[in-house]
């Protein structure tokens, strides 16, 4: 069964950052506006567009990121008939820190730090301590590139944070998500799906 956004619990600014800043200094008043922008992969002037929804804390995003996306990616995506966008979808802390690690690698590196926190999934993700999830989702970023200060001042970023959040929340009620992961397709929603799926509805908007 899909893991739906009735089961997420609510995100409040307070408990969102995984590394120790007062709510003050995550909602400063003075800090200028956090625009947040969606991660893309593929050409831009690709026939066939994918939105993908999903949560760096979801089994079936994980499993949808381990079965489809490969062949996604060197069918469709690499050969220019296909622009996927990412968008994060945040059920719970964690899968907001992981999301804030991902970002803090800018563009060149999201989309390297999506494959392994979703590679590696059952084991970042595994602990109930915060602070062992913290450190985990660390050693990602820095197999990634990442050095210390750039983590920190990723990961203490409230402003960016509760930016996300807003983020999120817009697009999930814009597209009436109900649950992970989910697609956009061309503007037409789906549920998860195996790649045979998922490549009908493509060939299907490629022929029209």
């Amino acid at each position: 069964m899909l893991k739906t956004l009735a089961a997420a619990a609510t995100l409040s600014l307070a408990a969102l950052l995984p590394l120790s800043a007062s709510a003050q200094e995550a909602a400063a008043t003075d800090a200028p506006a956090v625009e947040i922008t969606d991660f893309s992969v593929g050409s831009p002037d690709a026939k066939v567009t994918i939105t993908e929804y999903a949560s760096f804390t979801c089994p079936h995003c994980a499993n949808f990121h381990a079965t489809v996306w490969p062949q996604l990616k060197t069918d469709y995506i690499d050969t220019g008939k296909v622009l996927f966008t990412y968008r994060e979808v945040y059920f719970d802390r964690y899968g907001l820190w992981a999301a804030m690690v991902a970002r803090c690698g800018g563009e060149m590196r999201y989309f390297g730090i999506v494959d392994m926190l979703f590679d590696q999934q059952q084991e970042w993700a595994a602990s109930d301590d915060p602070n062992v999830v913290v450190g985990n989702l660390r050693t990602i970023g820095k197999a990634a590139g990442l050095d210390d200060a750039s983590l920190d001042a990723c990961m203490k970023d409230g402003a960016k944070a509760e930016a996300m959040v807003a983020h999120f929340e817009t697009n999930m009620q814009a597209d009436e998500i109900e649950g992970t992961p989910s697609f956009i397709i061309n503007g037409e929603k789906h549920s998860n799906m195996s790649y045979e799926d998922m490549k009908a509805i493509i060939e299907t908007k490629l022929a029209e």
